[in-house]
């Protein structure tokens, strides 16, 4: 991917490393291929047989030793493949790339052509075999009427087993093109093999092995050197000197710089990008959009930045490598940290398995449906479909930021290089495929149906895609030309090719061929894509260094503590970028590429900076030159790239004038005689010539030691070689869980070796578990911390839903490990289902309420509310019965969040896999859920999160109808239980209330089902007052979500009835969230702090009725109270507007501003009962109105300053208006309206001096009274007034009927 993934050692300055030639083995003969799947009702000639190396040269180099196992099978991925003089013999080009421990990587190009079977006794064992298959099939066909594959063997068989067959079930496009006589379509009679007739052809590979992907080269070399074996005439030169040339004698061209070299025929040109510049990547980016569209191709790219699985399906292994490498190209600067393996050998399909992130290729076969393939999971899946332009996303994955202008700019420099945006095939739509096989059926010559064949089977290079098209009518160019038109893009050379001409533009500029021509075409075309992706991480990150934390000392201690610490600043990090961008981002801020490249920046103080890190740090320093901190930066105005010219240009520069030149291939020191010319087959090569290189070549030597001293320090910089042991330790542990599962063993198949991957599968996985709970848990901490007064907050609700998000991933990715065989996408869902059939089974045996002694009735701390049954069983049917989710993928996420919010999410699972006779059934040995050891300690880790407490079920599902229960509890000691009036209730919550229900006359209980509430905030409780025992004293509501069980208490202890305390007949009454106290809890450590409440009964019994000889607040203490209820209210706007909570709570709540005021307004207010009846604060407010009124009529305030007199206009105003309202809210409620609606509406800063200066307050109020003393008086005006910066709404169950 990147210049830097060279290998290293004795060999980095060489162009190439191996030059390989795989094929079939003369002396042991056909061997099949076992491990590829094999089918045996195919007839011989679509078998595998299993491949060898026969000759690499040099035999071994230091720094990238030969891996003989991994080279074969990546050659020729299916084995061997035989052809006679009937099929299609086309030569066929891929690449393919070796990911080592340390992450570094060798690209492999292959040409593998076909060459006639010489060895008599390989020709006859295919005549034994065939005509051991026909009568094999003559046999069955007697018996079965037809004669497919038999796939029902398949569905018995574990997932992995019947991937395979499927693979293999439908037979390649030479038998299935014929299949309408039952006999002809298995490939036996007319296509059969008889040695007599028939010229029989196999497979061979030719390959170069090098340490950099300059793919378009090596494919020109490959094919020179083809074109010599077949060619009429012998090659210039034996084929030994052109190989010991690119071998020894050509260097890779350094940094910024171009060579040329010869092959057989042609000089071959390339070119390597500069130290600034985007890394090389010479795999044709167009040819990716091509296949799969601009739009499709950014949804991939979007998976792939976060990190999900990627697994992509074609016929064409080039395809599979062009996608994948063009993908991971895109990701500058940050590199894929997971299992890639863009070509998937049939023998890995077990890899198929892995519970971690990967990016694959898989080789489909011809006719092989979608839905034949059985996956082992699918939850967190993007399934690309390279040949039919579709691919299938994950549920719910955050859109690309910015992404409709991000793929206008794609497409705009697409249509300027006349390619269409949308992709080869144009449409994805059914009709047209049917409409373009409808046209091939009616192509009469034999050229046309020759090219058609080879589009089917993914063999087409782009010129002849480009004839295709143009022969069949092509629609695309009239499509290219509208779009053209359409967005004002000027489409070069589209006349050209619309006339039949090659697209190449001004034909052999300075002397060049077409084919240099399309190169440097292609290679400006992938910078501009390139840089097009890269400007978008530019702008994105453009300040990420600020948010780099970098607190150690050195490099040791940091390796030392790097677990421990947190190197980036999310939370601000977040909270600094532009809302729509957030999904996103806050996703991908958690991916380990991502934590890898914040690594690379903080080693960058010690070390050398890593070259894609010091690129990128370039690009955003430059930025800043140019427009000096950019205000735009925060904002989410889309900025195009400006890099697009420039960028080509030094291509352009670099190709049209060479910078080296290598030494032309020449004779060498050969024995005369041995591997003499013959047209068609492979020469065997004199191996002694090409053993080693040249020993007094000056410049292999100098520029091997200058390298091996680059290459030294670069790999110390990369980690790649550490020299410590300690840094070695660390660096794995801090690198990713599946660094070292970067690319299966290749080599080693046996099952140890698959045990052993196994295993460390299910290591990562008890890891990753281990690190998530502890991250949410420290998330979730530190915010309580805060809201108990320490430290600051670093957790946002997005913060928390991703990484509830990627906790469902985690158990997805468990539960899918080691099926046996796969049922839905989910397989989680699909397990819990399997219970619920057993448990309702033993339901329906005992006649009883499922129970099994595993279920438990949730004991309550809370009065009168009945017992919660909890079980599995009861959520699922909760989930089952929301119409809303409509997959498995999507219940089964439900289910983790609301078991996370019950705080069951351990003990369900537990209770799920404690039926080990169904988890043997569903799992193979090896599963994770399968070792006991790490089961247990998976379920601890999970366990941990009880101690917190979520509300990721409630906070998400918004719109589903949950059922509530309410409980009135009324003081029995003191007032009737019963009452004669007719009571109702109004529950309001943070989405909405329930409007007013009515409450059957002493009945104190009822159910209700209404859209989800969220948290609950407030209780409207009142009654009618009719009947004799029309007076009631409540202690409180209780009021249960009997999905997720959240119960709420409101506490009251207060009157309802005419003549007894306030008077009030209505009450709103603040909740507060009852902790439940189980006690299986795993000891709570740790408890989430309560939310404030409406004030307790004692409290507010000893404040209103004022003969309570209680304890008195000081001074200080009201002080305190009044400035720490503003501060709650500040910090409540600070947080962000998701994350606020309920404003009432901090308004009318215990501690709340409408409490504190409430105290400062009874300091020194006389007590004495004037006539045994009770004196109340508003008593003291409506006397000053009337004062007020008063003096306005007699005209004392004339004189008063203007300001007093608006102010006593709306203190008059405002108190008239509620007591003139018709809801009967006593005088308690009134004065708590009051100091609501003056914090809305600002007023209560204006309000205090009038209080303080109203003559009524010396005959109301002792000489020691707060209210008197005007210090505090303009200290708490002062208070009061840092509120005005703030938008305070109020809930409508707050001022419901005022007029103002």
């Amino acid at each position: 991917m990147s210049a830097t993934m060279s290998g290293s050692g004795s060999a980095p300055c060489r162009f190439a490393h191996y030059f390989v030639i795989c094929g079939i083995d003369n002396e042991t003969g056909l061997e099949p291929d076992a491990l590829a799947g094999e089918n045996f009702d195919q007839s011989p000639l679509k078998r595998t047989f299993k491949s060898k190396v026969l000759a690499h040269y040099p035999e071994n180099i230091e720094c990238n030793p030969f891996d003989q196992d991994a080279v074969n099978m990546l050659c020729m991925p299916k084995g061997l493949s035989f052809r006679t003089q009937r099929d299609s013999r086309t030569p066929q080009f891929h690449s393919f790339l070796i990911t080592r421990e340390d992450g570094s990587r060798t690209y492999g190009f292959v040409h593998t052509f076909y060459e006639e079977v010489t060895s008599p006794q390989i020709c006859s064992a295919m005549q034994t075999l065939h005509q051991m298959h026909q009568a094999e099939h003559n046999a069955s066909a007697h018996n079965c009427p037809s004669s497919s594959s038999s796939s029902s063997s398949s569905s018995s068989s574990s997932s992995m087993d019947s991937l395979a067959s499927s693979l293999d079930e439908v037979e390649s496009p030479s038998s299935t093109s014929s299949s309408q006589g039952g006999r002809r379509s298995c490939g036996c009679s007319g296509e059969g093999y008889d040695s007599v007739r028939d010229t029989l052809y196999v497979s061979k590979a030719m390959c170069l092995i090098t340490p950099m992907p300059f793919m378009h080269a090596c494919k020109r070399f490959l094919s020179q050197v083809h074109r010599a074996v077949i060619s009429n005439q012998p090659p210039p030169l034996p084929l030994e000197s052109y190989i010991y040339n690119i071998l020894y004698e050509v260097p890779l061209p350094p940094p910024g710089r171009s060579l040329k070299f010869h092959g057989v025929y042609e000089p071959i040109l390339c070119q390597r990008p500069g130290v600034g510049e985007l890394p090389l990547a010479d795999f044709p980016l167009s040819r990716a959009f091509q296949l799969l569209g601009v739009e499709n191709l950014v949804q991939i790219f979007t998976c792939v930045l976060l990190e999900m699985q990627i697994l992509l399906y074609s016929q064409d292994y080039q395809r599979l490598m062009v996608v994948a490498e063009g993908i991971t190209t895109l990701l500058f600067p940050f590199q894929w940290q997971h299992v890639y393996v863009p070509i998937l050998p049939a023998s890995l399909l077990h890899f198929l398995d892995a519970p971690v992130p990967y990016l694959m290729g898989l080789q489909s076969k011809e006719g092989t449906d979608r839905s034949k393939l059985e996956l082992p999971q699918e939850a967190n899946l993007c399934f690309v479909e390279i040949d039919n332009h579709y691919i299938e996303l994950p549920e719910d994955f955050p859109q690309f930021p910015n992404k409709t202008e991000f793929i206008q700019e794609l497409s705009e420099v697409l249509l300027s290089f006349g390619l269409s945006p949308e992709g080869g095939n144009t449409s994805s739509e059914p009709a047209v495929s049917s409409q373009t096989s409808v046209l091939e059926k009616e192509l009469k010559s034999t050229s046309l149906s020759e090219l058609v064949d080879d589009r089917k089977n993914g063999n087409l290079g782009g010129e002849a895609l480009d004839v295709l098209e143009l022969l069949q009518g092509n629609p695309t160019l009239e499509r290219l030309q509208a779009l053209a038109k359409r967005t004002g893009v000027k489409v070069a050379r589209l006349e050209a090719l619309a006339a039949g001409q090659k697209a190449v533009g001004e034909e052999g500029v300075g002397g060049r061929s077409p084919v240099e021509e399309e190169e440097l075409r292609n290679a400006k075309l992938n910078v501009q894509l390139r840089e097009v992706f890269a400007a978008r991480f530019a702008t994105m990150f453009a300040d990420y260094e600020s948010f780099v934390i970098q607190n150690s000392p050195d490099l040791e201690s940091w390796l030392t503590n790097r677990e421990q610490m947190h190197n980036f600043d999310k939370a601000s990090f977040l909270s600094d970028q532009p809302e729509p961008y957030l999904p996103f981002l806050s996703h991908f801020i958690e991916t380990q590429m991502f934590a890898t490249f914040i690594d690379n920046k903080i080693i960058s103080q010690w070390e050398e900076k890593e070259p894609l890190l010091r690129v990128f740090d370039g690009r955003i320093e430059k930025a800043r030159l140019y427009n000096v901190r950019a205000p735009s930066l925060r904002s989410s105005v889309y900025q195009k790239c400006t890099f697009l010219k420039e960028s080509a240009q030094a291509i352009e520069q670099r190709l049209r004038k060479m910078d080296h030149t290598a030494i032309h291939p020449h004779l060498l020191d050969m024995k005369i005689g041995q591997g003499k010319y013959q047209q068609g087959f492979f020469p065997k090569l004199q191996a002694d010539v090409l053993a080693s290189g040249p020993t007094n070549n000056k410049w292999s030597n100098r520029t091997c030691s200058t390298q091996r001293r680059v290459d030294r320090h670069r790999q110390h910089n990369d980690h790649l070689v550490l020299d410590n042991d300690l840094k070695e330790k660390y660096m794995q542990e801090a690198r990713s869980l599946g660094k070292n599962l970067r690319q299966p063993k290749l080599s080693d198949l046996s099952p140890a070796v698959i045990a052993q991957t196994n295993w460390k599968f299910v290591e990562g996985l008890l890891k990753e578990c281990k690190m998530k709970t502890k991250r949410m848990l420290v998330e979730k901490m530190g915010r309580e911390a805060v809201e108990l007064g320490h430290g600051e907050v670093n957790i946002t609700g997005l913060e928390e839903n991703t990484l509830i998000a990627s906790l469902c991933d985690l158990l997805e990715r468990i539960w899918s490990h080691g099926l046996q065989v796969k049922q839905g996408k989910s397989a989680l869902w699909s397990h819990l289902l399997h219970y619920q059939t057993r448990e309702e089974k033993n339901e329906q045996l005992s006649e009883s309420p499922v129970s099994n002694g595993q279920e438990k009735r949730k004991p309550e701390s809370s009065v009168g509310l009945p017992a919660l049954r909890l079980s599995v069983i009861q959520d699922m049917r909760h989930i089952q019965s929301m119409g809303e989710i409509k997959t498995d993928v999507g219940r089964a996420r439900a289910w983790i969040r609301l078991s996370l919010e019950k705080k069951l999410l351990s003990q369900s699972l537990k209770q799920l896999l404690s039926n080990q006779a169904l988890t043997k059934k569903l799992y193979k040995r090896y599963a994770f859920l399968r070792c006991e050891e790490e089961k247990e300690q998976f379920l601890f880790h999970l366990l941990s999160l009880n101690t917190v407490d979520y509300f990721c079920f409630t906070s998400v599902f918004t719109t589903i109808m949950i059922p509530y229960r309410a409980v009135i509890i009324p003081i029995k000691k003191l007032s009737n239980a019963m009452t004669t009036s007719n009571p109702w209730l109004c529950v309001s919550g943070e989405l909405g209330d329930s409007g007013i229900l009515q409450i059957t006359k002493n009945v104190l209980e009822m159910k209700f089902d209404c859209q989800n509430l969220g948290k609950l905030t407030t209780v409207q409780l009142g009654h009618d007052n009719s009947g004799l025992l029309a007076k009631w004293l409540v202690d409180c509501v209780m009021v249960r979500n009997e999905i997720t069980g959240h119960t709420y208490k409101f506490p009251c202890g207060k009157w309802l009835g005419k003549g007894v305390d306030d008077g009030s007949l209505e009450r709103v009454l603040i909740g507060e969230f009852v902790v439940p106290c189980n006690d299986d809890d795993g000891g709570r450590g740790s408890k989430t702090p309560p939310l404030q409440r409406s004030p307790s009964q004692i409290r507010r019994i000893s404040i209103t009725s004022l003969t309570g000889r209680g304890n008195k607040p000081t001074t200080v203490q009201i002080q305190e109270s009044i400035g720490e209820a503003v501060n709650n209210i500040i910090k409540h706007f600070h947080k962000p507007e998701k994350e606020r909570g309920s404003l009432t709570v901090l308004l009318c709540g215990e501690g709340g501003l409408v409490w504190a005021l409430e105290q400062f307004f009874h300091h020194g207010f006389r007590s004495a009962r004037i006539f045994q009846k009770n004196v109340f604060v508003w008593d003291f407010y409506e006397r000053t109105v009337a004062f007020l009124e008063n003096a306005d009529q007699i005209g004392d305030l004339q004189e008063k300053p203007e300001p007093l007199g608006l102010n006593s206009e709306s203190f008059c105003r405002y108190v008239n208006a509620i007591n003139s309202m018709p809801r009967n809210i006593g005088k308690d409620g009134k004065f708590q309206l009051l100091v609501c609606l003056g914090a809305r509406d600002r007023l209560l800063p204006q309000w205090l001096p009038l209080l303080a200066e109203c003559p009524v307050i010396t005959r109301m109020y002792e000489e020691n009274a707060l209210l008197r003393d005007k210090l505090t008086v303009s200290s708490l005006i002062a208070v009061l007034e840092t509120l005005h910066d703030f938008p305070i709404t109020l809930e409508s169950s707050l001022t419901k009927s005022v007029e103002l």
